[in-house]
């Protein structure tokens, strides 16, 4: 992001709160850091739009940085992922900034935008914490994980408990249901007839695999295209 983007984000994130993610904030910024619109539109091409999208990704790269910065290995896999999860939605800290982006990305036109943005959070969060996966697990630990950050954001967007305790909670619930989850889906791929009942469905996925990483999708607050079906 240039020194100029930069600027211009800083000071949208002033006015987001009164106006949203929207042409006014975009020019708010514009008369506040002297920036002329024409070179704004360079930058944010679709406005308020692509301000929201630049949050999102910094919001991703500072995780990263947090997470880089600190040895996680003697965590379980599963605390690993809550830490994860919160150093991200720490990494908002303004409540308003994530509701009007909630907001925006609810319209039609820029659900595709809003579900690509959390696709990249959570394969940033995957990646981060060192899953390997290839094959058809690539896909669903994704899915799973967007589903449990999704709901949490939206419960700590409503949480007004000290030090959003109660988000943490409701984040380790949400955690343990996946986990138990996957202990059922292990204990019928171990099981004699489940493995046969699943065989079919097995030997399809199987030929599923992870997309090909370049050396752009390691770039911090990177957000890669959510996959097509």
């Amino acid at each position: 992001m240039t020194d100029q983007a930069t600027a211009l984000l800083d000071a949208a994130l002033i006015h987001v709160p009164f106006d949203g993610w929207s042409e006014d904030a975009l020019r708010a910024a514009c008369a506040d850091t002297g920036v002329d619109l024409a070179t704004a539109r360079v930058l944010y091409p679709r406005g308020g739009v692509d301000l929201a999208l630049a949050y999102h990704r910094r919001g991703d790269a500072q995780m990263a940085a947090r997470l880089a910065s600190e040895d996680l290995s003697h965590l379980r896999f599963r605390d690993r992922i809550a830490t994860a999860v919160r150093y991200r939605i720490e990494a908002a800290e303004d409540r308003e900034l994530v509701r009007r982006g909630t907001t925006l990305f609810a319209l039609p036109p820029y659900a595709a935008d809003g579900v690509s943005a959390i696709w990249g959070t959570v394969d940033l969060i995957w990646t981060s914490i060192g899953d390997s996966s290839t094959d058809y697990n690539w896909y669903t630990k994704r899915a799973t994980l967007a589903g449990v950050y999704s709901s949490t954001v939206l419960y700590w967007l409503g949480d007004d408990s000290p030090g959003a305790a109660a988000t943490w909670s409701f984040l380790d619930r949400r955690i343990d249901e996946v986990m138990q989850f996957e202990r059922v889906k292990g204990a019928v791929q171990r099981n004699p007839l489940g493995r046969l009942l699943m065989a079919g469905p097995n030997a399809l996925l199987s030929c599923v695999r992870a997309p090909v990483r370049s050396a752009r999708d390691d770039l911090p607050g990177y957000s890669p295209a959510v996959p097509k079906a």
